[in-house]
């Protein structure tokens, strides 16, 4: 076993991009979704339109990954086209640059650490605070962890948690975000009123499965079972990887359409190696190929939901109702 700097050094190799690859899979998935769109968008028979609308969901949870990559500075940098295409389109996922700069770097630099701070991931509460909450705190806690908000993630948490309330708290800083609010704003309204049924399948189903989707590939990436914790002065940003970040076994079909992204565990280690690369690096690094691991079958996502409040003296997850059984139990 190599020490942690030596890991990150065997990732080293992987961290350089194909410019042509990069180019390609932006390229090609952008024609595949707006083709896809399209066809979403016929006067056809709804089964084919519901179909294509799907399809349509899926690629962009493709787009936002390769959107992802460039924004850590990993694919395409210093070219003004791939700025100006993808932040378009971070302003079309509602998860626009100057909001992405804020929250997601720090997410890498605090991943599934303890602290009251929660940016750029969902909250985390431990045993003793929890029973220190208030109702409405616990209730706030709750909502935030909720299998609804996470699978509406498209207004919970894309719509309004990401772009209308970092508009509204910081109106200069976060001003794409309020584009990206008023385009989608004046988008559903304008097809409301001429095509309710392309509102539909164009607008709404896709981005509820995009978005949905995409929220719980987060959580499931930092919430698992065996998922280790820790706190400000225990962590570290190697075992915030490999103990922390989850593998997602999946088809090698749902590998294509989420960008590898299930391949998390060595994302974090190295958030510089192209999403194409990220197996690579797996099969070539032992370190990597013996990591924690879920699935988006639905014992494992149900197994995932159920992890709401981190006990530290048992170092795991566990329900809201152990939680309020472990408080009573503790105060008898």
């Amino acid at each position: 076993m190599r020490e942690a700097k030596e890991l990150l050094l065997a990732t080293k190799p992987f961290a350089k991009e194909h410019r042509w690859r990069s180019w390609w899979y932006l390229w090609s998935t952008l024609v595949l979704y707006f083709a896809i769109a399209a066809i979403s968008c016929l006067p056809i028979a709804w089964p084919i339109r519901l179909a294509a609308s799907v399809l349509a969901g899926l690629l962009i949870v493709r787009l936002f990954i390769i959107y992802h990559d460039y924004q850590h500075g990993t694919i395409l940098t210093k070219s003004r086209l791939a700025r100006t295409v993808l932040n378009l389109f971070g302003m079309f996922v509602l998860s626009p640059t100057s909001i992405w700069n804020r929250s997601h770097n720090h997410h890498h630099s605090n991943n599934s650490k303890i602290s009251s701070i929660n940016v750029g991931s969902f909250p985390i509460m431990t045993l003793d605070a929890y029973a220190k909450a208030s109702w409405r705190e616990r209730f706030a806690y709750a909502f935030s962890r909720h299998p609804a908000t996470i699978f509406l993630g498209y207004i919970t948490i894309f719509f309004y948690g990401i772009s209308l309330r970092s508009f509204i708290i910081n109106p200069r800083e976060h001003a794409d975000a309020g584009v990206a609010v008023a385009f989608h704003l004046a988008l559903v309204i304008a097809l409301a009123i001429w095509s309710p049924l392309t509102l539909l399948f164009l607008v709404i189903i896709p981005m509820l499965l995009a978005c949905g989707l995409g929220s719980y590939l987060f959580y499931a990436q930092h919430i698992f079972p065996g998922v280790k914790l820790l706190t400000k002065e225990n962590w570290s940003y190697v075992s915030a990887a490999t103990e922390s970040s989850s593998f997602m076994k999946m088809s090698p079909i749902m590998h294509w359409f989420t960008g590898n992204i299930g391949y998390h565990h060595v994302h974090h280690l190295n958030a510089k190696i192209p999403f194409y690369r990220l197996r690579e690096a797996m099969d070539a690094i032992a370190e990597l190929q013996a990591p924690r691991t879920t699935s988006l079958a639905p014992w494992d996502v149900w197994r995932c939901l159920s992890l709401k409040v981190w006990d530290d003296r048992r170092q795991q997850y566990i329900s809201f109702a152990a939680a309020r059984s472990a408080i009573q139990h503790a105060r008898s």
